[in-house]
């Protein structure tokens, strides 16, 4: 058992659990780090991400907060775009320095935009709102747009681990403005589990995946998220929201410059 990695999963876990994002924002960042290669740190975070999310699933789906049609049309877009990203990394024939270099630019690229999405989250959906009232209208099909917003998904996870939880959950809240943010949440954790999956065995077998550094990660994490979803308040996620976006932010800009 190495300490450092379990008190790391049990940190981002607590974040996880208690504002509902910032799992690949933040552990794949503090991977690279620890010193582990961009790629392994991207792939054992997926894989990582797939696992801790699988149980939250069972618990929004007993509490009815999954609406598995929208799963299904973010699911379309994002598996084959996951699958095509993966086929394109094996057969680029770079060196693996190179790689990492590409996967740490986009990895730093998407920190900074998952820090835009949860800084101007409320801004962005009244914005988008006012520009195009009929996003209120139930009755609108929104097909085509979930799935494109899957494919733009299922590129940017599979190269960063980043984006499903922040981006994905911003993209719902502006196409369906209607539901409960609690479905909109639990929605976005249910399609999260199969594209992390997918993305992770396809990093698993490119060989960009740490088993120990997996295992560690998961025994700090699994308590870590029931800790922090049992002390989840209002005030604790004002503060944490602001506060995880100022992180990420430096994390990122560090990462690309």
């Amino acid at each position: 058992m190495e300490l450092g990695y379990v008190v790391a999963g049990l940190l981002v876990g607590f974040v996880v659990g208690l504002t509902g994002v910032g799992g690949g924002s933040l552990m794949t960042p503090i991977l690279v780090w620890f010193g582990i290669p961009p790629a392994t740190a991207v792939g054992t975070d997926l894989l990582y991400a797939a696992i801790t999310k699988a149980g939250g699933v069972m618990i929004h789906h007993r509490q009815r907060h999954v609406d598995w049609g929208i799963t299904r049309r973010l699911a379309t877009g994002s598996l084959p775009a996951a699958l095509l990203t993966l086929f394109a990394l094996s057969r680029i024939d770079l060196p693996t320095a190179t790689i990492n270099a590409v996967i740490k630019v986009s990895l730093g690229a998407a920190l900074i935009l998952t820090a835009l999405a949860i800084l101007f989250k409320p801004l962005l959906v009244k914005l988008a709102h006012r520009i195009n009232p009929s996003l209120l209208d139930e009755s609108r099909s929104r097909t085509v747009p979930t799935v494109l917003i899957g494919v733009m998904l299922g590129v940017l996870v599979t190269l960063s681990s980043i984006g499903a939880g922040a981006l994905g959950t911003l993209a719902l809240f502006l196409l369906y403005p209607v539901l409960p943010t609690t479905r909109l949440v639990g929605t976005e954790i249910a399609h999260a589990v199969p594209l992390t999956l997918v993305a992770g065995i396809g990093h698993a077998s490119l060989g960009n995946l740490d088993y120990g550094l997996l295992v560690n990660l998961l025994m700090g994490s699994l308590p870590g998220i029931w800790i922090g979803s049992r002390l989840t308040k209002k005030m604790a996620e004002r503060w944490m929201r602001p506060a995880l976006a100022i992180m990420l932010a430096i994390v990122g800009t560090k990462l690309v410059y």
